[in-house]
């Protein structure tokens, strides 16, 4: 018998997607799909805008990390107009690594309170109605409330820099529009009209202990579950460490052998290609010399802490040499573990933040600088969820006349699939009936790497879970239905 068995959509993500499983004759898992089912046609559309319209309109791939965009596009459209990011003005620089590392804090709060601590607090196996936000605040009432004042920060540090929670401006073509007052870096440092940056540190590290004693207790389970081999790829400094802002590519394999040798973000193209599938709109980015079958890399939180050599803040580098101890200093390929990279991240951001809150460049007057204009543009950053990378180039009126996104989740894309079929493989290989629990231990293998399904594939409609069984003669043997 030959079963067909559709997750539409998967939930508790950014965006849309399906996945389809396909069983053999006796019940074993043949293939698997992760569908991404949207298309948004940003590079596409981004053509023929002027150049200086690229950082505004690239917000508009997401709502939750148009931050990331902004400042990518902004780094592209600084080598366009001749400026490259050690050219940038000390102030223009430190001001947009501020409004990153408030952007990177922000989303990985969400996507860890919001999303994923229901999954981790409650079980695979918990009751629908336990799976959200609403059930944590009303059972672990004070990790949900740092969560969401930790969020409440991060967002509020966006706005004063860039004038609105989502979708404000800071980055121009060559700095940034304005600096920061006295007083706008004063209310984060002083905690009296919200919780300061010293207590964000507090935060970052109890969050982190909570997710040790986790580990602990769920050791098993946090080691196995979608445990696999990949390929790691991000960011680093000259240094080595980690880097979210600015840096060079660094790719290492399951075993950490370099795939990727320090690549200035200008030169990714001669390294990567992308391949496609008949049945997704994101593609399949992978390293050229290593070929489709074995470049694909895993990017963000735990790539990141694979990749580099070192965090350059205390407390942070700290929970990385533990973490990386616990693999004998080898790469983690365990997926469950990027919750605990991620809230490495959190820490470190929240050590950034309060360096540059006491640089005062940050409230400097030159915000703009202006070099000899070319025609193209690189710009790469990490984003919340891995590598982002805008290439843009433009003809000599100024105009955007070819784009190229090759977005965080896209990087993740063969990742994610691998997901899906480790845990199909595991669950419906021992079962035939499809239950709730089944489908939400494949989403949760899914949801461990943050994706953002708007931003991968450049659809709005109706988002409830319906699984449907066929056998080989196409006869509905067995359905579900989600709301």
């Amino acid at each position: 018998m030959k079963n067909k068995i559709v997750i539409d959509p998967v939930t508790r993500v950014e965006g849309h997607g399906k996945v389809t499983i396909n069983l053999d004759d006796k019940g074993k898992v043949k293939d698997s799909f992760f569908h991404i089912v949207e298309f948004r046609g940003f590079e596409k559309f981004i053509q023929g805008h002027g150049y200086w319209a690229v950082p505004v309109i690239v917000q508009r791939l997401c709502g939750i990390c148009p931050v990331s965009h902004h400042l990518a596009a902004a780094k592209a459209i600084d080598q366009i107009v001749g400026i490259d990011p050690e050219d940038l003005s000390p102030t223009a620089s430190k001001l947009r690594k501020l409004l990153h590392y408030g952007q990177v804090f922000q989303s990985h709060a969400l996507h860890f309170f919001y999303l994923a601590a229901p999954d981790l607090l409650f079980g695979v196996n918990a009751p629908v109605e336990k799976r959200n936000v609403v059930a944590v605040a009303t059972e672990h009432k004070e990790l949900a409330r740092q969560g969401i004042l930790m969020r409440k920060f991060g967002q509020e540090m966006i706005r004063a820099i860039a004038g609105k929670k989502i979708h404000g401006i800071s980055a121009v073509p060559g700095g940034v529009h304005k600096n920061l007052s006295t007083a706008e870096r004063d209310y984060f440092l002083n905690g009296k009209e919200i919780p300061s940056v010293d207590t964000m540190i507090e935060w970052s590290t109890a969050s982190i202990d909570f997710l040790k004693e986790f580990h602990q207790a769920n050791q098993g389970w946090m080691d196995s579950f979608a445990t696999y081999d990949t390929g790691h790829l991000g960011l680093v400094g000259k240094d080595g460490s980690m880097e979210l802002y600015d840096g060079n590519l660094r790719g290492i394999d399951a075993r950490g052998n370099i795939t990727l040798n320090d690549v200035p973000d200008f030169q990714y193209a001669d390294y990567f290609a992308e391949a496609v599938k008949p049945w997704s709109y994101m593609k399949f980015p992978y390293i050229k010399h290593l070929g489709e079958d074995k470049g694909w890399n895993r990017v963000g939180p735990l790539a990141r802490l694979n990749v580099c050599n070192k965090i350059n803040t205390p407390l942070a580098e700290r929970e990385r040499q533990e973490f990386m101890a616990y693999t004998g200093n080898k790469p983690n390929n365990m997926t469950m573990h990027t919750h605990m990279a991620r809230l490495i991240e959190v820490l470190h951001c929240a050590e950034v933040m309060k360096e540059l809150l006491h640089d005062e460049d940050i409230m400097g007057d030159e915000l703009v600088r202006k070099g000899v204009q070319r025609e193209h543009g690189v710009g790469v950053i990490e984003a919340p969820r891995g590598t982002l990378i805008h290439d843009y180039e433009v003809d000599k009126s100024g105009k955007v006349r070819k784009c190229n996104l090759i977005v965080s989740t896209t990087h993740n894309n063969a990742a994610m699939n691998e997901a899906v079929s480790w845990v199909a493989k595991k669950i419906f290989d021992k079962k035939q009936k499809v239950t709730d629990e089944m489908l939400n231990e494949i989403e949760v293998a899914i949801r461990a790497y943050d994706p953002c399904l708007s931003c991968a594939t450049h659809a709005m409609g109706q988002m409830p879970l319906h699984v449907e069984i066929f056998d080989s003669t196409g006869n509905k043997i067995d359905e579900k239905f989600k709301s």
